[in-house]
C-alpha cells in the first residue's frame, strides 16, 4: 500500500505519493496551507482511479475527459505525467522516466497506491 508524505517546504506545504517500496510516483504543487493540501490529497484520492490516459506524444492526440493523465515527453526526452482533476487543475506530477513503459506502468502505480494511502508527515 502506498502513502502520502507531507513535508514542510521554506515556502509552504507540499506531499509526495509514494509507491509501497518507498519510491515517490507522484509530487504536488507547494500549498500555501495545510487545509489547501489535504484538498489536494483527497483530490489525488478522488480522481486518479478513473483518470483515463492521453497520450500527448502522439501526433494525433486522442483528446480525453478530466479527469486524466497527461503522458508527454520533456525538454530532456523523458517520459513524465501528470494528473489533471475533473475541472482541470494538475494535482500530482511524476519523475522523468527514460521509457514510455515505464511512465505507463507510474501511473498505475498512482491509481492502485492511492486507495486507503494515509497521510504521514515526513520525519
Amino acid at each position: 500500500m502506498g502513502k502520502f508524505v507531507v513535508k514542510t517546504t521554506k515556502t509552504g506545504i507540499m506531499f509526495n505519493l509514494k509507491a509501497a517500496n518507498g519510491q515517490v510516483i507522484a509530487t504536488s504543487e507547494i500549498y500555501k496551507s495545510e487545509r489547501s493540501m489535504n484538498k489536494g490529497i483527497a483530490s489525488v484520492v478522488k480522481n486518479a482511479p478513473a483518470a483515463a490516459t492521453e497520450d500527448q506524444t502522439v501526433e494525433e492526440v486522442a483528446k480525453q475527459k478530466c479527469p486524466k493523465f497527461e503522458l508527454y515527453t520533456d525538454k530532456a526526452g523523458e517520459f513524465r505525467f501528470r494528473l489533471k482533476a475533473t475541472n482541470g487543475q494538475i494535482i500530482a506530477v511524476s519523475q522523468g522516466y527514460k521509457t514510455m513503459k515505464s511512465a505507463l506502468n507510474g501511473i498505475d502505480s498512482v491509481k492502485k497506491n492511492v486507495v486507503d494511502a494515509p497521510v504521514e508527515k515526513e520525519e
